[in-house]
């Protein structure tokens, strides 16, 4: 076991140098920050001073060394257009992102997993008819969408919940949390279930589909032929064995959640991660999009590693191939 999880740091560290250098090329081609950090009466020569003093002029290779080190030592450098460590705006972006994506993967799973469970066991039913078509259209109907009918409905319509903010925080040390507030929980309950409905329908999917590939199995026939009650079997035997591909996919969609709420977060204007990473685009603030980029791919990495490790954990047979 130590070997595979030292292997699989090595990667990691591959990945992210990849990741590393697309984001530094990349974001190298956006825009001239420099005109976007003085007026139009800075005079050229003050240009070229401050192009400069940032390295700007340096070699490609030369400024990608220093961006890496800078990253591994976790200093993030300072955003152009705020001139405020990228580190602190991260920091104070990052709760908010966290606890949407945490709140919305709860709904999708406390929803799509007995939802795909029911529907495997009852095939044919009308009721499971029913869920399927509506998880089509959940599936089928873009974010932003279901956020702006949701603001129209429970918002402007009924005037039940805010449709924009964080709402109450509470302050932990520099952790500025809404789940300990009534009004934060009221201001969460949009944007979650905006990112909740579609993660409900490929959680749902999923388990329905993985479910139904299990019963049909020689051993689940075997358990059923030797008088073992359906609930044992079903719950005990075939959901253990389902939930093996379903958490790579849950892991998977905690990353996707995070990485891609940026919608969301601009529908509901979410101080999150997702709204200053538009805003660092709007502005050409190089250094913000591309620490975002590497954070992102960073909390990838460790999801994956985390659920390789919990694969050891509920199926015996990849502990024993290990």
């Amino acid at each position: 076991m130590i070997s595979y999880v030292a292997r699989r740091l090595l990667q990691s560290v591959f990945v992210m140098l990849a990741v590393s250098l697309i984001a530094f090329t990349l974001f190298r081609f956006v825009g001239d920050p420099i005109a976007q950090m003085v007026g139009q009466e800075t005079s050229l020569e003050d240009q070229a001073r401050l192009r400069s003093e940032m390295g700007l002029n340096d070699p490609l290779i030369t400024q990608y060394g220093r961006f890496v080190k800078n990253l591994a030592t976790g200093e993030f450098g300072f955003s152009y257009r705020t001139r405020q460590p990228i580190g602190e705006m991260i920091l104070s972006r990052l709760p908010a992102t966290l606890e949407l994506g945490f709140v919305s993967l709860l709904i999708s799973l406390l929803l799509g997993i007995p939802a795909g469970i029911y529907t495997a066991l009852n095939k044919d039913g009308f009721i499971s008819n029913s869920i399927l078509v509506a998880t089509l259209v959940g599936v089928s109907v873009p974010t932003f969408v279901i956020g702006i009918f949701l603001i129209y409905l429970f918002g402007v319509t009924l005037g039940w919940l805010p449709t924009f903010g964080r709402g109450e925080v509470v302050e932990i040390g520099w952790w500025k949390t809404n789940l300990l507030t009534l009004d934060g929980w009221r201001s969460l309950i949009l944007p979650a279930l905006t990112l909740g409905v579609y993660q409900v329908t490929l959680t749902m999917r999923l388990i329905r589909s993985e479910m139904l590939e299990v019963l049909r199995t020689d051993y689940i026939k075997f358990a059923v032929a030797r008088g073992i009650d359906y609930r044992t079997v079903h719950y005990r035997h075939a959901l253990k064995n389902t939930m093996v591909p379903v958490i790579t996919i849950i892991g998977l969609q905690f990353g996707g959640i995070i990485a891609f709420s940026i919608v969301t977060e601009s529908v509901f204007q979410w101080p999150g991660m997702g709204l200053l990473f538009l805003d660092s685009i709007r502005y050409v603030d190089i250094p913000v999009m591309s620490v975002y980029l590497v954070l992102i791919a960073l909390i990838f990495v460790v999801i994956n590693l985390m659920v390789d490790l919990l694969y050891a954990v509920i199926d015996p047979r990849v502990r024993l191939k290990g």
